[in-house]
């Protein structure tokens, strides 16, 4: 399966794999773990360090993981770029928030999204997407009984008390204690992106 991915990617290159929750199949070896997950592991390193033998290779292999300290050593050499993204900040959520709700009716002014962002403190894109499904059942939950006869045009849009509700029901998924584990990672192993030039005299440091 592994040799299919990397062959196909071959074929249609320029190409991107993107792999979600890479950790789920490129864990910490240990004696314990069952042969078939050995197999997978090693025959992923062996076609990952292939993809780029050739100088025409043109493969982006791209990995994601809320779990960066669980990666098999070998899987992070490899991985050269780690970058970790944070979360969201205020005028991220906001805008997350914006973006959500394009395709809904909606009553929100520039204020309630401001208030929304800023009640949201700690919130993931994940969380702030649950809180504005749950919010979007607010106009719904309305109709009541009237749900199965009444024109959708006739539903109500959505206003701020629906996300007052929502909170209540959805809150952040991300403790203090993940937060300071995926910085104290980032710090030992990420890659950290600087937009200063570098000057003349500067020289890269490379390791033995």
């Amino acid at each position: 399966m592994v040799r299919a991915l990397f062959q196909v990617a071959r074929l249609k290159q320029p190409a991107v794999i993107f792999i979600d929750e890479i950790d789920s199949i490129l864990t910490q070896r240990s004696d314990t773990e069952h042969e078939s997950s050995r197999r997978l592991k090693t025959e992923f390193l062996i076609q990952f360090d292939g993809c780029a033998t050739q100088t025409e290779d043109r493969i982006l292999v791209i990995g994601v993981t809320n779990r960066p300290q669980e990666l098999d050593e070998a899987a992070r050499r490899r991985l050269v770029k780690r970058i970790y993204i944070p979360l969201p900040d205020l005028e991220g959520r906001k805008q997350l928030v914006k973006n959500l709700l394009r395709e809904y009716s909606s009553k929100l002014t520039e204020n309630d999204f401001d208030s929304i962002a800023k009640m949201t403190d700690g919130y993931s894109g994940a969380d702030m997407n649950s809180l504005c499904k749950e919010a979007a059942y607010g106009p719904i939950r309305d109709v009541g009984h009237m749900l199965q006869t009444l024109d959708a045009k006739n539903v109500r849009p959505m206003q701020m008390k629906d996300f007052v509700v929502a909170h209540r029901q959805v809150r952040s998924s991300v403790g203090k204690s993940d937060v300071d584990l995926y910085e104290e990672w980032d710090a030992k192993f990420g890659c950290h992106i600087t937009s200063q030039p570098m000057d003349d005299d500067d020289e890269l440091e490379t390791s033995p």
